[in-house]
């Protein structure tokens, strides 16, 4: 009898449909890379975007694959209130591509797994609100924690030509969509 009535309190103290949201974890400062990010929302994937014109002085870098996520309670939030919540993540996972492999004799698909890159909403912390990371150390290691970009790299061009709240929200249909039904 006893087991009945504690499992009875159990599921009506537990809010049916409720998820926590994965919040940023710090250590000494620096972001700690974010767990378990493949469970969340996939939000858009893209192919050797990059946001300066080649000048040909350099030479071209090989393209990279990139899928980006968000927490679902971020994206919950975000379709019913058509704004980001504080502590959103957007991870952006960098794969390479490959080719010409097994019965493939045409076109692209993901092939090595290079690292992930973060997009952090996380007003107390950064007066911008915003703050961008990479998780890619030298030589391609996988760092665990991650200092944020200098402001005059990504925050800036985000800020300038985000459509809405410093995410590229036109390279994102899943995001445009939830916010077009608001």
């Amino acid at each position: 009898m006893r087991k009945a009535i504690w499992s009875v309190f159990v599921c009506l103290t537990i809010p049916l449909g409720s998820e926590t949201m994965n919040t940023p974890r710090y250590q000494e400062g620096q972001l700690l890379r974010p767990e378990g990010y493949r469970e969340w929302m996939f939000v858009g994937a893209n192919y050797g975007m990059g946001y300066t014109e080649p000048d040909g002085t350099k030479a071209a870098r090989p393209s990279t694959f990139h899928n980006i996520y968000i927490q679902r309670e971020a994206f919950r939030q975000y379709t019913e209130t058509g704004k980001f919540p504080d502590k959103t993540m957007l991870v952006m996972e960098v794969l390479r591509p490959g080719t010409n492999a097994s019965i493939n004799k045409q076109g692209m698909f993901q092939d090595g797994f290079i690292g992930i890159e973060v997009a952090l909403k996380d007003e107390a912390r950064f007066p911008e609100k915003w703050a961008y990371f990479n998780f890619i150390g030298s030589g391609g290691k996988m760092l665990s924690e991650a200092k944020p970009f200098p402001k005059e790299a990504c925050w800036k061009c985000h800020n300038e030509h985000a459509a809405v709240d410093n995410v590229f929200l036109q390279f994102y249909p899943v995001l445009r969509e939830a916010r077009m039904k608001k």
